[in-house]
């Protein structure tokens, strides 16, 4: 690793959800195989060697549950790259068997709406072997899948001996997908010690028509919210955090398009192209880190937390989730 204090992580949510193509879900979506070209993790990953840069692929094992075997390959694929893989859910998308195969109840569907501690455990535990067994690295981090999230699935973490949640999102908050977050790009540590990565988001201010919210540091780049190779001084005043460490969402469809059936399809190699120009820029002035790397540097003091969270900020009340968050 570099000398230089500014670190960055490219985060991608590796995952083939079943409305987003006809069909060849894996195949479409993770590794962007077209008629007309492809466009997918791989390539990503070979941008990434061109300037030494690791992604962390939070692999989905459940939104692709019936592509099971396919998303195994990848995992193994990108281990056998050197790529840091980690843990990605979205329960939501198992079948009402699954889960009376192994005793849970088939609701609440969605993590941010979980009250059984148990079940949290369950999904972390369960599919986070499933990542070790392949790879053999017990896992660092973990990312609910749409952000969806509440105490349940922090305890559940710390259960499972997982240090790491990539899971604040103010953005997420503002669409009501998770109980709680805080208003900060630094990462920080909740009350039972695991330690919080939020990712990188702009407070938006209200205009006419629109209500504040928050944009997200992404790629492809939102119009609200683009890097800047020049950020510093300037970038404390447009958002809560440090221009030092910024965590970036990506998607393992972030190089396709969508079509007019909300499909995912490769066009061109536009976005493969501006992927490389954003890398080319990152990489000039930050470090490209992965969950090792900030667990390392964590304990050098080189990346610091700045405060403590009670956990019981994001607790669900019984009765909220009697009601659909969607």
């Amino acid at each position: 690793m570099s000398s230089k204090s500014r670190y960055a992580i490219l985060t991608v949510d590796t995952e083939a959800l079943p409305k987003r193509a006809p069909a060849d879900h894996v195949n479409r979506l993770i590794w962007g195989r077209h008629e007309r070209g492809t466009a997918g993790v791989r390539q990503m990953c070979q941008i990434g060697d061109e300037f030494h840069a690791k992604h962390i692929f939070f692999v989905d094992l459940c939104g692709a549950h019936s592509y099971y075997d396919e998303v195994t390959e990848v995992i193994r694929w990108l281990d056998q790259e050197g790529q840091d893989v980690q843990l990605h859910a979205h329960p939501e998308y198992l079948p009402k068997d699954f889960w009376g195969q192994y005793g849970f109840n088939f609701r609440p569907r969605y993590m941010n709406q979980y009250i059984d501690d148990a079940k949290a455990e369950f999904v972390i535990k369960h599919f986070g072997k499933v990542i070790s067994d392949i790879t053999g690295k017990d896992i660092l981090a973990f990312r609910a899948g749409s952000f969806r999230w509440n105490s349940s699935t922090m305890r559940a973490l710390k259960a499972a001996n997982v240090p790491l949640s990539f899971n604040n999102s103010m953005s997420a908050r503002y669409q009501k997908q998770c109980v709680y977050s805080e208003p900060t790009n630094h990462p920080y540590v909740w009350s039972n010690g695991v330690i919080e990565v939020p990712v990188t988001e702009r407070k938006i201010l209200p205009i006419i028509g629109k209500e504040e919210w928050w944009a997200r540091l992404q790629y492809p780049e939102s119009s609200y919210f683009k890097f800047c190779p020049w950020w510093g001084s300037f970038l404390l005043n447009m958002f809560s955090g440090s221009p030092e460490f910024s965590v970036f969402l990506i998607h393992s469809w972030s190089l396709l398009h969508w079509d007019e059936n909300g499909y995912a399809v490769y066009r061109d190699d536009q976005r493969l192209n501006r992927y490389r120009k954003l890398l080319k820029k990152l990489t000039k002035d930050y470090d490209i880190i992965t969950s090792r790397d900030f667990l390392d540097l964590h304990e050098q003091g080189k990346i610091t937390t700045t405060h403590t969270v009670n956990l019981a900020h994001a607790e669900i009340l019984p009765k909220t989730a009697k009601g659909k968050v969607v």
